[in-house]
Order: C-alpha cells, then sequence, then structure tokens
C-alpha cells in the first residue's frame, strides 16, 4: 500500500509539473533550443523508431524557425554505443546544418539530460522532446532543474504497440525515480566542466 501510494503522489507530482506545458509541434512556442532525449540505437548505428521520432520533431521545429539549435542528449558510456552521435548524423543527413546540433555525451537519463543541459550547458529556456508517454516527466524534471521547458511528444512509434505498452507501464516506477532524484538534488553520473557549445551556436545564428 505505501509503494502504490507513492507510486500515485509521484505520478500526480509529474502531471501538476507538466500542466500547461505539453504541446504539438505544431502550437509549441519558440525556444532557443530543442533538448532531444536519447534512446536506443541499433548495432548499425541507426536511431530506433522511438528515437527516430524524437528527431523529426526536432528537424522539423528547426526548419521551422521554432528553435534554434538542437541539443542532443544521450548514452554513450561505452566506446561502441554512441547515442549522440548517431542523433547528430541522422539530422545533418536530413539537411540540418552539423553546426546547429551540439552534443550531450553524457545524457544518461532523463534527470541527467536536464540537469546537465542546465547546469553544463547553460539552457535556461528549451522545448524537451521525447515519446508523448514520457513528456510530462521529462518536462517536469526540466522546469525542477531550473529550465523554463516546454514539451512536444511523438507518437509514431505508437504503432510498435507492445514496446510502447511496455514503456508506458515503466513509467510509474521512472516517476518515483524522478521524484527521489529531485529530493535528493543528486548530482548527475557525469556532471564535467561547463561546455559553450550552445551559446557558441546560437551566437553564430
Amino acid at each position: 500500500m505505501l509503494l502504490a501510494a507513492v507510486t500515485a503522489a509521484s505520478v500526480v507530482w509529474i502531471r501538476d509539473g507538466a500542466e500547461g506545458h505539453v504541446f504539438t509541434a505544431a502550437d509549441v512556442p519558440q525556444a532557443p533550443v530543442a533538448l532531444v532525449l536519447g534512446a536506443k540505437v541499433e548495432p548499425d548505428g541507426t536511431p530506433s523508431p522511438f528515437l527516430a521520432g524524437r528527431l523529426e520533431i526536432a528537424r522539423q521545429l528547426l526548419a521551422a524557425g521554432k528553435v534554434q539549435v538542437v541539443l542532443v542528449s544521450g548514452d554513450h558510456m561505452n566506446w561502441d554505443y554512441d547515442e549522440p552521435d548517431a542523433m547528430r548524423r541522422w539530422l545533418v543527413e536530413r539537411g540540418v546544418p552539423a553546426e546547429k546540433v551540439v552534443l550531450d555525451h553524457a545524457g544518461f537519463d532523463t534527470y541527467d539530460s536536464c540537469a546537465r543541459a542546465r547546469r553544463v550547458f547553460g539552457v535556461r529556456q528549451a522545448t524537451v522532446i521525447t515519446q508523448s508517454f514520457h513528456v510530462p516527466r521529462a518536462v517536469t524534471l526540466c522546469r525542477r532543474l531550473g529550465i523554463d521547458a516546454n514539451g512536444v511528444g511523438d507518437d509514431t512509434a505508437r504503432r510498435y504497440a507492445e514496446q510502447w505498452r511496455i514503456s508506458t507501464t515503466r513509467e510509474y516506477g521512472a516517476a518515483v525515480k524522478a521524484a527521489v532524484d529531485v529530493l535528493s538534488g543528486r548530482d548527475p553520473v557525469h556532471l564535467g566542466r561547463r561546455e559553450t557549445g550552445v551559446d557558441d551556436a546560437l551566437r553564430a545564428g
């Protein structure tokens, strides 16, 4: 019963934190930065359909002038698995200027991506992009960590019904972890030094 109560409270906290800050790609307000959260990359370096759906939204927002820079944040803990580089390559192959894409190689989970966006890359306002079942948690975490964040969720991967269902169910446990992370105020797994990639890309126009 205690676990159920904690989970329910965490889910409510996330939903309340994201209230009024989740949009479609068509109606999301402008922001200087799109923060694209990482997801699985196939062994050949191809983004999974879930990740490709996120990247396509970022491409659309950049093309529409709703963001100026794309910060791709993902897992590169092992030398032979590199989400951020795969994300950049996907975007550049589809016409996004390479200088508009900034890489965060230590976005090991949603909390780390949001914390590093603020503390390492100096992001103060962003549109965070992920799947629709995940976007309330991502928005709430980013906002609690000091970013004026709105979110856009991808639904194209919903066609992978079984994986979508499993991922949606996992959000309940992830909600508890998110609340614990915020309450503990933990540092990201790898905080690192301040990086100017986002600032430089914004100044370059």
